[in-house]
């Protein structure tokens, strides 16, 4: 599993994404889509229209980085998401749950104190 620090901010493409893209390719969608610099250190999620492959990009100190996964069975249940959004962020929680296989819709979350900046 991926160690995040806890400034990391998390963003998902809810728009499904070709996956022969790589570093300059994702780098161009994040720009689009999250209107964001990739260089600021926060990671960004892209998921096929299959959604048996999610690639993760992000910042790592000196130079850009790539996870790749490919589900043998099954798919990515991703987070419900507005129509007209084609992005959304999520915290590391739902990132677990995403990679893990859990179903967000089902899962309930106790209360938590969440600090409002």
């Amino acid at each position: 599993m991926l160690s995040l620090p806890a400034n990391v901010r998390l963003y998902l493409c809810a728009t499904p994404t070709d996956m022969r893209k790589s570093f300059d390719g994702l780098h161009t969608l994040v720009r689009q889509v999250f209107e964001l610099d990739p260089l600021d250190g926060h990671l960004f999620l892209f998921v096929n229209r299959r959604r048996d492959r999610i690639k993760l990009l992000w910042w790592d100190r000196d130079g850009l980085a790539m996870w790749y996964k490919r589900l043998e069975m099954g798919t990515y249940q991703l987070p419900v998401v507005s129509d007209d959004a084609q992005g959304v962020e999520i915290d590391a929680t739902q990132l677990a749950l995403l990679l893990s296989g859990v179903d967000q819709q089902s899962a309930k979350r106790r209360k938590r104190y969440l600090r409002v900046a």
